[in-house]
């Protein structure tokens, strides 16, 4: 693997970090999204978010941003729970997001274990949400020792055209 840096991603990664975002999304959801939906998602619309995101200095999660020579190549968000049901001492991890051409090549196990690192050092137990039919990333966090916790939830986007039906995942941290 190239050498790899991780670090808290700036305003300025915002484009790096939505291209990112939109062709990990087009790669891991074809086949389990609708292809029109997946082809319309916008890396300039996604730039706007994410540079309003982290230009935000009041957000909650962290971003991290990984790269190799001047490129992003992945992120990762984690923070404080947002579940209904967390307590004080559960964290998230919100995203992992890697370009296809990095799957399999360590990035997402070196961007995971800082996310956990970093939650340890705040929280109990930390939380993820996997869209259920995501088969991949199932597996990935199995493999890092997240275990299902039985609870689901349905999310809907571009207006309700898109259901996301997803499963949430628990791992307990610490020593």
């Amino acid at each position: 693997m190239p050498e790899l840096a991780i670090r808290p991603a700036t305003p300025e990664d915002a484009p790096g970090i939505a291209a990112v975002h939109v062709g990990s999304w087009q790669a891991a959801y074809a086949g389990l999204l609708p292809d029109e939906f997946l082809s319309g998602l916008s890396i300039e619309t996604r730039e706007q978010f994410w540079a309003s995101n982290l230009a935000d200095t009041s957000r909650r999660h962290t971003v991290l941003a990984a790269s190799t020579a001047e490129s992003i190549t992945g992120f990762a968000v984690f923070g404080p729970s947002r579940d209904g049901d967390a307590t004080p001492q559960t964290g998230e991890l919100s995203s992992i997001y890697l370009l296809p051409s990095e799957w399999g090549q360590g990035m997402g196990r070196a961007l995971h274990e800082e996310c956990v690192r970093a939650l340890s050092t705040q929280f109990e137990t930390a939380t993820l949400w996997v869209l259920s039919t995501n088969t991949r990333a199932r597996t990935f966090y199995e493999r890092a020792g997240w275990v299902m916790d039985g609870k689901t939830k349905v999310e809907t986007m571009s207006e309700g055209a898109v259901t996301l039906e997803e499963v949430r995942y628990r791992l307990l941290l610490g020593d």
